[in-house]
C-alpha cells in the first residue's frame, strides 16, 4: 500500500532535539497525515506547538504505535532498544536518533546525501538508525572526495558544544560563566571539570583502548556509512565551551591526487554543503553562522604539504538540527517519497 501522508510520531518530543523535530517536520511541510507526540509519563500532558496548533503530549507505552506509519525517536538508547522493537512490530518503521541500533548490520544507518539507497534496509528490522551528530557533517564533508578520490585516512579533531549533552549541559554552562565572571566557584554536576572557559577532551566514557565511545562512534559509524572498512580513521573529541554547533578539523590522505583547488570544485557542487572558504576576507566556517541552519559549512580547505596526497578543512554544522533532527526527518523524507 502506498502511504503518500503517513501518520508520523515523535518520541521524546519534549527534548531539544524532539523539539527541534518538530519544527523540521513543520518547516520543511513535512507530507503527514497526523502528527503525535509522546514521551514518558512526567511530561504526559503538556502541549506542543505544532502548525498553528497545539498538541498534547502521550505517554509512551508498547501500545502507543497503532496506525503509525513513521516514528521518530530521541529518547535515549535505554528507551529506543524497549520500545523501537514494539513499533516495528506494529508496522511502523523507526528512525532512531540514538546510538542504539547504529552499528547492527541488520539496521541501516544513513546520511541522505551520501548513502539514500541504504534506507531500503529498513525493511530487516523497520529501523533505520541515525549517525552521531559529529560523524554525520565530516561525511558530508568527504563523501564527494572519497567519490572522487577515494579516502585512504582521516585524522579527525572535533570541538564540540554542550547542547551535545543536552538542556542540563546548557544551564551548566550559562551558570558556570556567570559565576566565573562574578569570580565566584564553579560548580561542575553535568561534566567531570569546569566547562566554562575551558576544554574537555572527554566525550563519553573511555574504552580500554584509551579511546572514548564517542571517538570510535566516529571511527565505526564512518566506514559503515561510506561503505568501505579499509579508510584508516583516528579520532579525537573535545567538549568546548560552546552552545551550539560542532566544529571539526579534518585532515584526510586521498588514494589519488586530488587538489585543495579541485575538492573546493567538489564542495562547492556538494549537497549539504555550504562553502565558506575566504581566509583573506576572514571568511570560514564558524559555529555562530552554522547555528540554526541545516547546511554543513566547510571552509580552511587546504594542501597537507607534510605528505603527497593530503588536504586540511574546517567543518562546522548545527548539531541539534543536521547533527539529530534535520537528518532523522530527512530520513522519513526518502521513506515516504520511495519507500512507503
Amino acid at each position: 500500500m502506498s502511504v503518500k501522508k503517513p501518520n508520523v510520531a515523535v518520541v521524546g518530543a519534549t527534548g531539544a532535539v524532539g523539539n527541534q523535530m518538530i519544527a523540521c517536520l513543520e518547516e520543511r511541510n513535512f507530507p503527514l497525515r497526523s502528527l503525535r507526540l509522546m514521551a514518558s509519563s512526567r511530561s504526559a500532558g503538556r502541549q506542543l506547538p505544532f502548525s498553528k496548533k497545539l498538541l498534547t503530549v502521550e505517554e509512551l507505552t508498547e501500545d502507543s504505535f497503532r496506525n503509525v506509519d513513521i516514528a521518530l525517536f530521541s529518547a535515549g538508547g535505554g528507551t529506543s532498544e524497549r520500545f523501537a522493537p514494539a513499533a516495528a512490530r506494529s508496522g511502523c518503521v523507526v528512525v532512531d536518533n540514538s546510538s542504539a541500533w547504529r552499528m547492527d548490520p541488520e539496521v541501516p544507518l544513513v546520511v541522505p546525501e551520501v548513502n539514500p539507497h541504504a534506507v531500503a534496509g529498513y525493511k530487516t528490522k523497520g529501523i533505520i538508525a541515525n549517525p552521531n551528530c559529529s560523524t554525520i557533517q565530516m561525511v558530508v564533508a568527504l563523501y564527494p572526495i572519497q567519490r572522487q578520490a577515494g579516502i585512504k585516512r582521516i585524522v579527525v579533531s572535533t570541538y564540540q558544544a554542550v547542547s551535545g549533552t543536552g538542556k542540563r549541559a546548557i544551564d551548566e554552562l550559562s551558570s558556570q560563566t556567570r559565576a566565573a565572571l562574578a569570580q565566584s566557584a564553579c560548580k561542575a554536576e553535568v561534566y567531570p571539570h569546569q566547562i566554562a572557559f575551558n576544554c574537555l577532551p572527554h566525550i563519553d566514557a573511555f574504552l580500554d583502548n584509551g579511546y572514548t565511545k564517542e571517538e570510535m562512534k566516529m571511527v565505526n559509524e564512518t566506514r559503515k556509512i561510506m561503505e568501505d572498512d579499509s579508510i584508516a580513521i583516528t579520532a579525537t573529541t573535545v567538549r568546548v565551551p560552546v552552545f551550539f554547533s560542532h566544529s571539526e578539523s579534518i585532515n584526510i590522505e586521498t588514494r589519488q591526487y586530488l587538489s585543495a583547488g579541485d575538492a573546493r570544485v567538489l564542495l562547492e557542487k556538494a549537497p549539504g554543503v555550504k562553502l565558506v572558504d575566504e581566509p583573506q576576507e576572514n571568511r570560514y566556517p564558524l559555529a555562530l553562522d552554522a547555528g540554526g541552519q541545516d547546511m554543513t559549512l566547510v571552509g580552511r580547505i587546504r594542501q597537507d604539504e607534510s605528505i603527497a596526497n593530503g588536504i586540511n578543512m574546517w567543518v562546522v554544522a548545527d548539531n541539534i538540527r543536521k547533527g539529530a533532527a534535520t537528518n532523522t526527518v530527512q530520513i522519513a523524507e526518502l521513506l515516504v517519497k520511495k519507500y512507503l
